[in-house]
């Protein structure tokens, strides 16, 4: 079948494909979405459906591009760069992505943006490692979803590629970095318009299994990431003994539902509270697929990826794979382990992390003027962070195909 064809098929096959595994992975996030947080009926199909819906907007300026070839990637990355205006008689596909995404939602405030963003970028370098070891090895967890990494060869620098997501944090939570000018906006941008040109390539490989995957990049997958990126962040945050207060928390949800919506997320699915967030992440997860080989070679990279940072001593590199290990085993409950081949270690970690973290969010960032210092050494921890492991130089953002 062609990549046109997928909106006749059915139900890809590895949602639910290993229902008693996936019910098990999703048991507390059920029980922290609270009542009625089990989807049915037509919602759930719904939810089920987007595994064979794409980023339609996306997809059309690929085209043109790739098949009409009326439009180039120089004319894409001005208009990024510097709006619609910047590009001479635009193509229509580009006008109306564009049109898109530099018209944000009535919902959104940029007072709530500001304070989200110097929220989460407050939790610090733990705030990485939730990431890492939360976040993505979490999602390496299920198969399903990461052949595209595969496929393009993204697991064989796993520290870059892990680099590359940072960065899109870093400016995603700086000042001003959702302002239609600022980076984190732009980056947003750049990795919705490069997913769309790795959709476009699996879509047209033969070897794809439709039956079984669906789109490659497709709408149910994102809205996952979304929330592991933002509900299962906060959750993760506070099991590491980091204070968060509820407005703070408001505000982290509200700045990654604008994300997700910069980034093509169907609004319908965006985490606007942590409720709403827990609850699609459980109906999500419950749907997962079993672990494939890819789990493991990601899980592997990921736990390893200080192999690769330069200068490493051989007793730091030993250190901080055991650090990773007993800060994943921690995030991923223990049982998450061995989904990703990895062995489970005791939270020796994590423990060090919930005194340190104890003291300084509860005690000194309730003082006056604790948040200032709070923000001080996460920014000193972020800076020592990157000096280990790209040696003070952040590794590129990957081109959008030309």
């Amino acid at each position: 079948m062609t990549a046109e064809a997928t909106d006749v098929r059915s139900v890809p096959t590895r949602y639910g494909a290993a229902r008693d595994w996936s019910e098990r992975f999703a048991k507390p996030m059920f029980a922290l979405a609270g009542p009625h947080a089990r989807m049915r009926g037509e919602e759930l199909e719904d939810l089920v459906g987007g595994l064979l819906s794409r980023d339609q907007l996306a997809d059309d300026l690929v085209r043109a591009v790739r098949e009409e070839h009326a439009l180039t990637m120089p004319q894409v990355r001005a208009a990024m760069a510097g709006g619609l205006d910047a590009v001479p008689d635009p193509h229509p596909a580009l006008v109306a992505f564009f049109d898109r995404v530099e018209h944000r939602p009535d919902w959104v405030d940029d007072a709530l943006l500001e304070q989200g963003a110097a929220a989460a970028r407050r939790i610090g370098k733990d705030g990485f490692d939730i990431l890492a070891f939360g976040s993505l090895l979490g999602g390496y967890r299920s198969g399903g979803a990461l052949q595209p990494l595969v496929r393009t060869g993204r697991f064989d620098d796993t520290l870059n590629r892990v680099g590359e997501t940072g960065q899109w944090w870093l400016a995603c939570t700086a000042p001003g970095g959702m302002a239609r000018d600022g980076e984190g906006w732009r980056l947003s941008v750049h990795v919705r318009v490069m997913h769309a040109f790795v959709n476009y390539q699996l879509e047209r490989d033969p070897s794809w299994e439709w039956e079984f995957r669906g789109v490659p990049i497709n709408d149910h997958d994102r809205a996952g990431t979304i929330g592991s990126f933002s509900t299962s962040y906060l959750l993760q945050a506070r099991a590491l003994g980091i204070r968060i207060p509820r407005e703070d928390a408001a505000a982290i949800m509200h700045l990654w539902s604008y994300v997700g919506w910069l980034m093509g997320v169907p609004e319908r699915w965006l985490p606007h509270t942590e409720r709403q967030g827990r609850r699609v992440l459980a109906n999500v997860i419950a749907g997962f697929s079993a672990p494939e080989p890819a789990s493991v070679q990601l899980g592997s990279g990921l736990i390893t990826m200080h192999d690769n940072a330069p200068g490493i001593s051989p007793l730091r590199r030993w250190y901080e794979r055991e650090r990773s290990l007993s800060m994943a085993t921690y995030l991923n409950l223990g049982i998450g382990m061995k989904d990703v081949g990895q062995p489970a270690r005791p939270p020796w970690y994590p423990a060090y992390r919930v005194a340190s973290n104890v003291f300084w969010s509860h005690l000194v960032g309730r003082l006056p003027g604790g948040k200032r210092i709070l923000d001080r050494r996460a920014e000193r921890a972020l800076v020592r962070m990157e000096r280990l492991q790209y040696a003070g130089s952040r590794p590129p953002i990957a081109e959008v195909p030309a």
